[in-house]
């Protein structure tokens, strides 16, 4: 049984909804130096983390750990304006408390973003790249503490991890919008720290476009309980052994910030449609 489980969820729920009426049908999280993109959301309705029962805090700059609900190019959204690694907390609960909260509020889409080092030729600092699948690195995943059922509805398929339909979705967005968009897998290590020369060699023999330290925990666990999902990494920096000099969080933050106005756009351009075919059934189709 997961120390945060559905009473504690249920706990954060009811005290986001004491706060405000509205009812998101995506949930956003924004990643490291992105949390600037919030500001689009209309009437927004503002909790800091240490507000809502169960959330976690951290202490990484470039995170506001602050909840935002209001509406997004008309889109009834809840923003989560950073997040907690699993480096941080060494608990994978509390990692993904957050998007477990935002499915019981209503979500049942989500669009995910991340500060990554670039590995292939393609992504550049400042550039943006559309997830297609992932390698979990951490060493483990949140199936593992989740107070779910125990039948065979335990075991998870990821094959569709990053919905292809959402995909198309936002795709279609960056070429109406003329902003470059490269596709490609995403590594999650487990940091603090950053990779070394001979890890990105390996990555990239592995067949990795880009490396970060989030996401993969949330999306395993939106995937578990239904949620249609793509995710964006803003690419902040070249991996280990591709720059003049070391990689450091401050460069990070600066690349990040370069990609944000792109990526606000982006995401303003795709909501709608997003928010428009979560229901639908015909994701493979797209396959």
């Amino acid at each position: 049984m997961s120390e945060l489980g559905l009473q504690q969820v249920e706990a954060a729920v009811e005290r986001i909804r004491a706060a405000t009426t509205v009812v998101p049908q995506m949930a956003i999280v924004l990643g490291s130096g992105l949390g600037g993109l919030a500001d689009q959301v209309r009437q927004p309705v503002i909790l800091e983390y240490a507000q809502i029962p169960g959330f976690p805090t951290g202490g990484v700059d470039g995170h506001a750990y602050r909840l935002i609900l209001g509406e997004w190019a008309g889109v009834p959204v809840a923003v989560l304006q950073g997040r907690v690694h699993y480096y941080e907390c060494r608990d994978m609960s509390s990692v993904v408390f957050p998007v477990r909260t935002l499915v019981q509020l209503g979500c049942q889409g989500a669009l995910l973003t991340n500060a990554a080092g670039g590995i292939s030729s393609e992504c550049r600092p400042g550039s943006l790249m559309l997830i297609s699948d992932h390698i979990n690195l951490l060493g483990t995943n949140p199936l593992l503490e989740f107070d779910g059922p125990t039948d065979n509805s335990r075991f998870l398929d990821m094959t569709c991890a990053y919905d292809p339909l959402l995909r198309g979705v936002v795709r279609a967005a960056a070429d109406a919008l003329d902003i470059p968009l490269a596709d490609g897998v995403y590594a999650a290590n487990l940091g603090p720290l950053y990779e070394t020369p001979a890890e990105i060699r390996m990555l990239e023999r592995l067949g990795v476009d880009a490396v970060g330290m989030s996401t993969v925990p949330e999306i395993i666990m939106l995937r578990r309980l239904g949620v249609r999902c793509a995710a964006i990494s803003c690419i902040s920096n070249c991996a280990a052994g591709r720059s003049a000099g070391p990689v450091t969080h401050a460069e990070v933050l600066e690349n990040g910030a370069r990609a944000g106005d792109d990526l606000c756009r982006l995401i303003g351009r795709a909501l709608p449609e997003l928010a428009a075919v979560i229901h639908r059934d015909d994701a493979l189709e797209v396959l």
